[in-house]
């Protein structure tokens, strides 16, 4: 069994005080998610998304950001897509609040958010269902998203149906398909620093506007 209790890491990399933070938060994402690209790293959009079901349960999974949708002069929203029939799509209808997680370790910082969903129009989801590649559009279709399966075989004899059904055609959006977007009312940026010390600025959305605030590491 491995010694997890041994496991540590020290973090140096950078800090984030107050003096180079901006008074709204949208600047700053921009500012580390593009330093995430730049880094090279794997998926700097993939973001783990925690839900609650009917019985208060969490859960968790990862999803990619497709976009940020401008819901006023300086406020944005986070996008992405899924099966609404899964059981993410399920939650969210029962109870829209999540929270999102984005990790980029290389560069020792993560940023949470939490905010309620709002589904796309279908002209949304349309539009960016046809920009999908072919195989992932098909698979739309041949996967019964959160459902037990019989096994793989299974899953390729649906795929092989799909395909064959819209050979020589655009393969249209499953109705139970779509998108939402994340309507957010806090966001915390998090910057690993040594001895556990870390810079933890939170940014909570009120009526009059944003407001940041420290947290204690």
């Amino acid at each position: 069994m491995p010694d997890y209790e041994d496991l540590r890491v020290s973090y140096s990399r950078d800090e984030l005080d107050e003096t180079s933070a901006p008074a709204a938060p949208w600047e700053l994402f921009d500012r580390w998610f593009d330093a995430a690209q730049g880094a090279g790293l794997p998926e700097p959009n993939a973001m783990t998304l925690a839900t609650v079901d009917g019985r208060g349960r969490p859960h968790v999974r990862t999803v990619l950001l497709k976009g940020m949708e401008q819901v006023g002069p300086s406020d944005r929203a986070p996008v992405f897509y899924s099966n609404r029939r899964s059981d993410k799509g399920s939650q969210l209808a029962g109870n829209p609040a999540c929270a999102l997680l984005f990790t980029w370790l290389q560069l020792e910082r993560q940023v949470r958010l939490e905010g309620t969903v709002t589904e796309l129009s279908e002209e949304r989801s349309d539009a960016y269902f046809a920009s999908r590649p072919r195989g992932s559009q098909l698979g739309a279709w041949a996967s019964p998203q959160s459902q037990v399966v019989m096994g793989r075989e299974d899953l390729e004899r649906r795929y092989a149906a799909v395909e064959q059904r819209y050979a020589g055609q655009p393969v249209p959006r499953p109705a139970y398909w779509g998108g939402w977007r994340v309507d957010v009312a806090c966001i915390e940026f998090w910057q690993g620093r040594g001895s556990r010390m870390h810079d933890r600025l939170r940014y909570r959305h009120e009526a009059d506007g944003w407001h940041r605030e420290r947290l204690g590491p």
